[in-house]
Parts: C-alpha cells; structure tokens; sequence
C-alpha cells in the first residue's frame, strides 16, 4: 500500500537500513484538495460539477467560500 501511495506522491520516503521511512507529503487538508481536484478532472462539465458542489454548501460554508474567493483568509 505505502509503495502505491509513493507511486501517487502521497508520501515521501526515504532509505532506513533496509526498508524505507514514510512520511506524508501533504497535511490532511491538503490531502482532500487533492481528493477534490482529482474528483473534478473526472467529470468532462466542470461547471455542473461545481454548481452542484456550491448548491449544496450550508450557509457558513458558503459565506467561507465567498470569502476565500474574494481573496480573504480561511479561519
């Protein structure tokens, strides 16, 4: 399993004696970007993808959304 999340760029690994060490490339809110990202390219109409994403925020996920958009901070 580690092999294959190496192969994905999931996690970084180096030599120890004669195996390896991994470490995870991104933290956990990075990880489900990239999840999100890869769910997105899978679908040729982007747009719907993202409307139907939107249309399903709650109201404070949205107002954050905005924000974000707007070039505001997360937090």
């Amino acid at each position: 399993i580690l092999s294959r999340l190496y192969e994905k760029g999931s996690v970084t690994r180096i030599r120890s004696g004669r195996g390896y060490a991994y470490s995870p490339t991104e933290d956990a809110p990075g990880l489900t970007a990239r999840r999100m990202h890869s769910e997105l390219a899978k679908d040729e109409d982007r747009s719907a993808v993202l409307a139907r994403f939107v249309s399903q925020l709650n109201d404070e996920d949205e107002r954050l959304l905005r924000s974000l958009l707007d070039g505001g901070e997360a937090g």
